[in-house]
């Protein structure tokens, strides 16, 4: 078998009928939502194991077409942010229809560390393996991913990693005995490391032509500034382009020219990548507002920045919350990995920024690998929505990304088949959340795979080929039976599931519960779509508890 060269509990309370898909609620009617939900947390504090000091503040509000309410909301305790606290609540004409959430207990902890933050500071400090940039900063939290809420400092270091990547990790230290309770770095990469806009008065949107790496020429969005052209899409909310020109720090200065013909399909000019990437990322905006409403990361309208040509010889891609940004590195310019801005790679990275945006699943343990596989899956939809003829859609990750690769055994993931890297298992096991995230998401992936299309081995990896793939093959229990419920239900399902019912600590048991509330809002309970949900879980060893 080859191998790749290159890698790149939630509670649902009750299921809401829904008679169609969700619409986007003026803001008058999410304060009015906000409210209404606010309220109800005040007289169901029971359900939402709600303590006398709880405070909440809404994080997004989503309204069906039929009424039903979903607010998310963060939660404090005497002020201090509560990490896991977060709960949606689900109504409808002022009427609690359920909750989602992972705290079990309306316990609290004492106030009154026993660590100073010094000595917090000092405790994470030996956990960081990098240099760190500026000072380490560190707050009080009530730590409450585990069985009992816990009094913690979160320190936060910034640096870069010894392969260009920035790191911003977040550690969770017990604050009465030192203990590392938890860990996770906010920059969100397509693939496991080693270990500012210009402006422009009077400005007119106008169409130009990106003659890309992996595309071929395509139509860019770009805008007109006097006798100049700008890679900023005015069309989907103001997102640019910027060059980095191989630095690793600040946001680089946004690609400009005299002519509105962005690069040349090689490169070696500057231009081509930015391309790609302004391309990719324009695909991506139109696939969430065509097929799920969202409008932008953010659902505000609002674009990010991509960044392109950061650091020399970068060999990743990733998301940043601090900097609302997309970033690509060039790979080895080619000599075995070309520039890590492939449509998928695209996709994926702005997928991060829509789930910091919705769920907000920790990077770490199983919720991890949901955020990675999250990004995975809208990756490969935004790559099937484009249905470019230079870039034939498939479930492989990546692969755009290596040359000479046309039986693509080279890849960042295979999503049909997980373990063909070696590392990311295919089938569920109790100790899967101990693995890296990008690993741990092969489950995920597998399951959305399996949900959309079926026990089917795809053209080119069958019997015969390196990957010698059979359908008995593509399931953990010898269902090869299974059949997809298509493409378009499968995403309308993972995205509902993903801003509606998934919290921040959504594990894989609860994402299944997610998955089939989805199903049963979207098309019923017992539809062919609610039983192909459930046993495409079933298929990759994720079953309820006997």
């Amino acid at each position: 078998m080859k191998v790749q060269a290159s890698l790149l509990s939630l509670a649902i309370a009750s299921t809401l009928a829904l008679a169609a898909a969700p619409a986007q609620a003026a803001a008058p009617s999410k304060s009015a939502a906000i409210a209404r939900a606010d309220a109800l947390l005040g007289n169901h504090a029971s359900l939402v194991r709600r303590a006398a000091a709880d405070a909440f503040v809404a994080r997004d509000v989503i309204v069906d077409a039929n009424g039903t309410e979903h607010v998310r909301f963060d939660r404090t305790y005497n002020g201090l942010p509560m990490i896991g606290g977060d709960v949606v609540v689900h109504s409808r004409n002022g009427k609690l229809a359920g909750t989602s959430e992972t705290l079990t207990t309306a316990a609290r902890p004492g106030l009154r560390p026993q660590l100073r933050r010094d000595q917090a500071i000092v405790a994470a400090g030996a956990h960081f393996g990098s240099k760190f940039i500026g000072a380490p900063s560190s707050r009080m939290v009530i730590y409450a991913l585990g069985t009992a809420p816990v009094l913690a400092h979160e320190v936060t270091f910034n640096g870069i990693k010894a392969d260009q990547t920035p790191t911003e990790m977040h550690y969770f230290v017990d604050a009465t005995n030192g203990r590392i309770l938890n860990q996770w770095d906010s920059v969100q990469t397509a693939k496991p490391g080693p270990g500012g806009s210009g402006s422009c008065v009077g400005a007119t949107s106008v169409a130009g032509t990106g003659k890309t790496m992996a595309v071929g020429d395509v139509v860019l969005n770009t805008t007109k500034c006097g006798s100049s052209y700008q890679m900023v899409d005015m069309t989907r909310g103001g997102g640019a382009t910027h060059n980095m020109s191989m630095k690793t720090s600040g946001m680089g200065a946004v690609y400009s020219g005299s002519t509105n013909v962005w690069g040349n399909n090689l490169i070696s000019n500057s231009q081509t990548v930015a391309a790609d990437a302004h391309y990719g990322i324009a695909m991506t905006w139109d696939y969430y507002k065509t097929q799920h409403g969202r409008n932008g990361i953010a659902n505000d309208g609002v674009g990010a920045i991509s960044r392109v040509h950061y650091g020399r010889n970068y060999q990743n891609a990733f998301w940043s919350d601090s900097c609302f940004c997309m970033t690509f590195g060039d790979g080895d310019n080619g000599a075995s990995i070309l520039p890590l801005v492939a449509m998928d790679v695209a996709g994926h990275e702005m997928s991060h920024g829509v789930t910091s945006r919705t769920a907000k699943l920790v990077y770490s343990g199983e919720s991890g690998g949901l955020n990675e596989a999250n990004s995975d899956i809208f990756g490969t939809m935004v790559e099937y929505y484009a249905n470019n003829p230079n870039n034939a859609p498939n479930y492989v990750m990546g692969e755009k990304l290596f040359p000479n690769n046309a039986d693509m055994s080279k890849a960042i993931r295979w999503m049909f088949k997980p373990s063909l890297d070696g590392r990311s298992p295919d089938c569920y096991t109790g100790s899967i959340g101990s693995l890296d995230v990008h690993y741990s998401s092969g489950v995920a992936n597998h399951f959305y795979y399996l949900l959309a299309e079926g026990a089917v081995v795809p053209a080119g990896f069958g019997a015969g080929t390196w990957a010698n793939l059979t359908p008995a093959s593509l399931v953990c229990n010898g269902n090869t039976a299974l059949t997809g419920i298509g493409r378009t239900a499968a995403g309308a399902i993972w995205y509902r599931a993903l801003t509606v019912y998934m919290t921040s600590s959504t594990n894989y048991a609860a994402a299944r519960t997610a998955t089939l509330s989805a199903a049963t809002d979207l098309y019923g309970a017992g539809s062919a779509q609610y039983n192909a949900v459930n046993a495409a879980w079933a298929a990759v060893s994720v079953v309820p508890a006997i």
